[in-house]
């Protein structure tokens, strides 16, 4: 049998502690642990949520690599390759790899009657993925994409449509401008779906349209595209699959053929990624100043539990406890406080996140976060690392506080009762 950890029980359990001064003290103390943890679930699932939401929404646009032309500059106005590339078999066979499409990009201005709007239009063709903006489609039906006949059928964001005065069905007059041509080319098309992602950014810029059109624009042959767009499985081994792509586009190098890259979607949109990385920062300010406010929360309830519990510690002392044996018997009471606290905090901490995921009370403005509600993202693995640090970082501040038992003196401690 543990002495140690029986005597801690029974202080624990002692039903006179609340009447004790220290009782009131301990509750502050748990009160501050329980509150510290639901901010620190909160945290990490609400930032994680984002960075999860935002980044998924900005990859549904540009995948997560694209193979392009070395000559493609940062602009819209791309360099055509062909889209029978000897490597492509091999290249849908890379593990981790989930979908392999062709695409091509056009910037041109739609105009109607009272408005005039800046666009680039994404070609799309017969092998594109639609499910990204099939989950964020506000009305309409894709439209399919053929090798021989052109669809007339495009799909607008409800922001770009909300500014044009534009409805399903409507035409849209399209232009398009060449340095070797004075006349602007004209186009028109059919609005056939309507997304919304509350990426202003994406939002108020890209078309989806049939790739033939750009072809015959851009006077392409009907094999040429912009590039190749690579959806991969999982976004953390992205550096691996660039590296695996980059390889094999050096194996299949041919001297006559044009050089190709590959672009990962954090080089592409490099800024967006870079301010999500930033929100970590914030996420490791609150978990560092929370922890510790709960760790200096429990010292001062320690030292107090420690002068009220003088007399015993001497009796223990008189009857041979060594002074690690009587910091044990403390360092156990603090751990089932602790553990107390940690019960409450997970429940209400988990309990929020899952009203937050299921009814999305808690509202965000989409043109300033990017989304129309707070995003939670929460797993038992970001659950274990959140109770187990808080415990082993309290209880390591609580070694220093159980030392003040070596000073206390059994003579003293009983002559003065």
């Amino acid at each position: 049998m543990n002495i140690n950890l029986y005597i801690a029980r029974r202080i624990f359990s002692a039903k006179e502690n609340k009447q004790n001064l220290s009782h009131r003290i301990v509750n502050i103390a748990l009160f501050g642990i329980v509150l510290g943890l639901v901010v620190l679930i909160l945290s990490v699932a609400i930032v994680t949520g984002y960075k999860s939401e935002v980044g998924r929404k900005v990859i549904g646009f540009g995948s997560h690599l694209q193979i392009v032309n070395l000559d493609t500059n940062q602009s819209f106005e791309t360099v055509p390759i062909s889209q029978n590339q000897p490597f492509l078999e091999e290249l849908k066979k890379i593990e981790g790899i989930r979908h392999v499409q062709t695409f091509a990009t056009k910037p041109g201005i739609i105009r109607t009657e009272n408005e005039i709007h800046g666009v680039v239009l994404k070609g799309i063709g017969p092998d594109f993925d639609w499910s990204f903006f099939q989950e964020n489609k506000v009305a309409g039906e894709v439209f399919q994409v053929q090798d021989t006949i052109r669809s007339n059928k495009v799909w607008v964001s409800k922001q770009m449509a909300d500014l044009l005065n534009l409805k399903l069905g409507d035409a849209l007059f399209m232009f398009f401008i060449d340095q070797s041509e004075s006349v602007p080319r004209q186009r028109k098309f059919e609005l056939a779906g309507i997304y919304k992602t509350s990426l202003e950014e994406f939002d108020r810029m890209f078309v989806l349209v049939d790739i033939n059109h750009i072809r015959r624009l851009n006077n392409w042959k009907n094999d040429e595209v912009s590039g190749f767009e690579i959806l991969v499985n999982d976004f953390r081994n992205l550096p691996e699959q660039e590296k695996a792509v980059n390889s094999l586009l050096l194996r299949n190098t041919n001297p006559d053929s044009p050089v190709l890259q590959v672009v990962s979607i954090k080089e592409k949109y490099g800024h967006i990624f870079d301010w999500l990385n930033l929100l970590d920062m914030n996420v490791w300010v609150i978990l560092i100043l929370m922890i510790l406010v709960a760790g200096f929360n429990m010292v001062s309830s320690l030292l107090v539990i420690i002068l009220e519990r003088t007399q015993m510690i001497g009796i223990l002392k008189a009857l041979g406890a060594r002074n690690w044996s009587i910091r044990k018997v403390f360092l156990y009471f603090s751990v089932m406080l602790i553990l107390k606290a940690l019960i409450w905090g997970n429940l209400i901490g988990i309990a929020i996140c899952l009203i937050q995921q299921y009814t999305h009370v808690i509202k965000l403005d989409p043109t300033s976060y990017y989304l129309e509600y707070v995003p939670i993202n929460l797993t038992i693995l970001q659950l274990v690392m959140l109770n187990v640090g808080t415990i082993v970082i309290t209880m390591l501040m609580l070694l220093l506080p159980s030392y003040f038992i070596t000073k206390v003196s059994p003579e003293k401690t009983i002559r003065f009762e």
